[in-house]
């Protein structure tokens, strides 16, 4: 998936800007982990959000997430986009799973 460079992004509809919180370099036990043994962050913080949108029956769809959230979301969720030159991600309100405490 190709990602692109950006310096401000405002999702439209039911997307939401997330930028994915990175895991511990270590395990419990103190085992330093290679970037290659690391999987996939599936948590991160909700950065910017959309205005909402309509589901298959018009309906309207509304934001349940607000900036600032810590959210879980599907491992595979989402396009990649660079952001001041981090990889964030635009997703689907739909591939969000939980806000994190």
């Amino acid at each position: 998936m190709a990602t692109k460079t950006t310096k401000k992004i405002k999702p439209l509809f039911d997307n939401i800007l997330i930028k994915p919180l990175e895991e511990e370099e270590k395990t419990p036990s103190g085992i330093l982990l290679p970037d290659t043994a690391k999987e996939k962050p599936q948590i991160g913080l909700v950065m910017a959000i959309g205005t909402g949108g309509t589901n298959n029956e018009g309906k309207e769809v509304k934001i349940v997430v607000k900036v600032g959230d810590r959210v879980m979301y599907k491992k595979w969720g989402g396009n990649e986009v660079k952001v001041n030159g981090e990889e964030w991600l635009l997703v689907e309100q739909k591939d969000i799973l939980a806000i994190v405490a």
